[in-house]
């Protein structure tokens, strides 16, 4: 039988378990000298801003709002394409998420949309580089300086992206990181707020630092659900084990997702375990993985393109678009096909795990209820499909994976009419 291919790969450092095996006998899980040094390093990275961690790229963005101490119902700017959890982290820091649309070909929000929606009230914006493909930055800085508005870049998918040759997360006032299990920097959990001003910094140090220390126990159960998760996804091992509930899941119309990613609810309080600090562990593999990241990004900047060379003259099919000034870290690979809940079904069937929608249409969920202006854009990306790209694909596990999408699009008769296209 031909292994089965999951829709996701973590990047994994080849040292990991020497790494927490040297650290637990030290008894250094929690605290030790690898937290400075790995701050060091991602500043070194980023020109020298200050870096602070969090136990998760979302505590960063909520330090760095609370840091900032606007009024409660201030409103803040967020694209309608987002995951679902950062403008509820808004809310909890006691601000109003005002929505926009995106662009449906870069999948970001635009300076455009952006200026429309400031109000008297508007204090900040959330520039989101979705997938890994930086916003337009020089126009929506260029509104948010004129109006007197706090730039927040949301760079959950982009570490290391180029933005005019300029680093995302160095383009605004502050950034937030995320290194979660299939982010472009893996630390098994944690985040990282970027800062310019060094006041604020100070303050969003003292939150972050403020928070309890986390227990080891969660440290190691922590790295042990993410040596499940990426051991999971090998193609010979996800053959025998996800990908059965994946296909049962999909015959059954069930969701598979709904059973690992977090429910949608309101965060008031916040969830436990939110407020801890990041451990020494996990900036110990942070440190390690920042040697090998651009080497990643450039395997996935690779298959992204032999992908666009099988797909690009497919009816129907649309490769993602890169802009001439950016570079794209290619978190996810996103293209509009025909026909969408078809091609996955019938990709699922040639063993292709495919992901429909990586995020969520925040003006459609009911945790945000409306007024919302229209989002046509957001609305349209939901015919996109999550092509499985990621650097630890052997090459004729890539070519398999171009060829029965290809070939599941082709099979269409006839080709529908696509979205994109229409509009």
């Amino acid at each position: 039988m031909t292994s089965a291919i999951s829709r996701y790969g973590a990047r994994v450092i080849p040292n990991t378990q020497e790494i927490v095996g040297e650290l637990s006998r030290a008894g250094a899980l929690v605290e030790g000298p690898h937290l400075a040094a790995f701050t060091t390093a991602f500043s070194a990275r980023l020109g020298g801003l200050h870096a602070i961690t969090a136990s998760y790229g979302r505590m960063a963005f909520y330090y760095i709002l609370k840091a900032l101490d606007f009024a409660s119902g201030s409103e803040i700017v967020l694209p309608a394409l987002t995951f679902w959890v950062v403008p509820e982290i808004a809310r909890a820091a006691g601000l109003i998420p005002v929505f926009v649309d995106v662009d449906p070909l870069t999948f970001d929000m635009t300076a455009d949309a952006f200026e429309r929606a400031i109000g008297p009230r508007t204090v900040a914006v959330v520039p989101t580089h979705l997938w890994g493909l930086p916003c337009d930055m020089d126009e929506i800085l260029a509104v948010a300086r004129r109006r007197g508005i706090f730039v927040i870049e949301d760079c959950a998918h982009a570490l290391g992206a180029l933005y005019r040759d300029r680093p995302v997360g160095t383009l605004g006032d502050a950034a937030f990181f995320s290194f979660q299990t299939i982010k472009p920097l893996n630390t098994y959990g944690g985040g990282m707020a970027v800062v310019r001003d060094p006041a604020l910094a100070r303050r969003v140090s003292y939150l972050a630092q403020s928070a309890p220390a986390p227990a080891a126990r969660a440290i190691n159960q922590k790295l042990w659900q993410g040596r499940v998760q990426r051991v999971a996804t090998r193609p010979q091992i996800f053959t025998w084990t996800m990908f059965p509930l994946v296909y049962a899941c999909r015959r059954l119309n069930r969701s598979f997702d709904a059973y690992f990613w977090e429910k949608i609810r309101p965060f008031n309080p916040l969830p436990p375990g939110y407020h801890v600090r990041y451990a020494n562990v996990q900036a110990a593999i942070g440190l390690e993985g920042l040697k090998h990241l651009d080497r990643w990004h450039a395997e996935a900047r690779r298959h992204a393109a032999r992908m666009d060379s099988m797909l690009r003259h497919v009816p129907g099919v649309h490769v993602p678009i890169v802009p001439f000034d950016r570079t794209h870290t290619f978190y996810q690979y996103t293209a509009y096909v025909p026909a969408r809940d078809v091609v996955v079904d019938r990709c699922l069937r040639h063993g292709v795990d495919i992901e429909t929608l990586h995020v969520d249409v925040c003006t459609a969920l009911p945790l945000f209820p409306p007024p919302h202006v229209p989002t046509p854009g957001a609305a349209l990306t939901t015919q996109t499909i999550q092509i499985p790209i990621y650097e630890s694909l052997r090459d004729h596990e890539l070519a398999r994976v171009g060829t029965v999408v290809k070939d599941a699009v082709l099979s269409l008769r006839p080709v529908g009419t696509h979205a994109m296209r229409a509009s």
